[in-house]
């Protein structure tokens, strides 16, 4: 079984030459590869002086996160892919129990290993921690963070489980499907692009694992910072075009929802005086009404493509009222009665 280890890099020196120790020393049984996105600065004379051994690959442009793995991959063969941000750094054991758990049913798409804060390793990261879910409007939250809230790891999420998605900052998945499903969504530039994907995979009844054996820590905000509002435009818009793909039911109403639950948090931003972050939510809604063709082309792809829908990870109640009115701070807070456990 060939697994490469596919690092997209752009403008990074600084975190290849920090984290790539821990990468090479710990993934001898990989092949480690870099894909530069048009780096400017010294990050590929770097690479060829110190890691002659890394292989590379450099893109012809620079089109995100999405684009550039899509094209970088290209060019890669390998049974697994491993999706590893530049800001990582790994632990050892990292690669074994993941590949395992994939290798051990083929309805397991991807795997995610336990993402742990790389300034605060007692904690969980924003991105991922141990694994992604989605509540009944399709705001996205995670084993160990609900939204702002992140929580120490004291193993309470050791143990393998199937979520709804795993996190793009260190993600395992079979390269077949990743081609077969068309990769991540170029036009999502950055930021959910890999709960798209899970998306559409569980569309087709396969599983997504987060892995409690295996551990990596990730800085987090290192290509564009939590609080940049490009990133909020990013993440609101993205979040729109996933639900018009996706979601099977009553799309008007779903979308009409979800607006009005955007306006509350743009509210929240103008009540805190980010004005740029409530502007960015604004421009996120124009960008849905601007992109509904090219939006219904893929929506109808993906239903030509949809077999049954494995709906497990997905939380039946309002993450965002539990979280603010409810007071619920931690997963482990929330009623697993409330989660789909079947398909749908």
């Amino acid at each position: 079984m060939e697994v490469a280890v596919v690092i997209l890099n752009f403008n990074g020196k600084s975190y290849l030459e920090k984290f790539l120790p821990s990468v090479v020393e710990h993934s001898k049984t990989a092949t480690i590869w870099v894909v530069d996105n048009c780096s400017t600065d010294e990050s590929v004379d770097f690479l060829k002086a110190n890691y002659p051994e890394i292989k590379l690959v450099i893109n012809k442009e620079n089109g995100g996160f999405a684009k550039g793995y899509n094209d970088g991959l290209k060019d890669i063969c390998a049974d697994y892919y491993v999706l590893l941000n530049s800001d990582v750094e790994v632990s050892e054991n990292w690669i074994e129990p993941c590949i395992k758990l994939l290798a051990s049913d083929e309805q397991i798409a991807a795997v995610q290993p336990k993402i742990l804060a790389q300034k605060n390793k007692t904690h969980f990261e924003h991105a991922g921690a141990a694994g992604g879910y989605l509540d009944k409007n399709f705001y996205p939250f995670c084993r160990g963070r609900i939204f702002s809230e992140v929580e120490a790891d004291e193993h309470q999420y050791d143990e393998n489980t199937e979520v709804f998605w795993a996190s793009g900052a260190c993600m395992f998945i079979r390269a077949k499907l990743y081609h077969q499903f068309g990769g991540l969504d170029a036009d999502f530039f950055a930021h959910m692009e890999e709960i798209d994907l899970c998306w559409r995979l569980k569309k087709s009844d396969y599983k997504i694992m987060a892995c409690g054996e295996a551990k990596v820590y990730h800085v987090g905000g290192g290509t564009l910072n939590y609080m940049n509002p490009k990133k909020t435009f990013l993440n609101f818009r993205n979040s729109l075009f996933m639900i018009f793909k996706n979601y099977d039911g009553n799309l008007f109403f779903k979308l009409f929802g979800r607006l009005v639950l955007d306006g509350f948090a743009a509210c929240i931003f103008l009540f805190k005086f980010q004005f740029a972050h409530f502007a960015a939510v604004f421009k996120s809604h124009i960008a849905l009404y601007m992109n509904i063709k090219s939006l219904r082309q893929k929506r109808k792809l993906i239903k030509d493509k949809t077999t049954s829908f494995n709906a497990v990870g997905i939380y039946k109640r309002n993450i965002t009222f539990k979280n603010y009115l409810g007071g619920i701070k931690h997963f482990s807070q929330l009623d697993s009665k409330d989660f789909h456990s079947k398909k749908l």
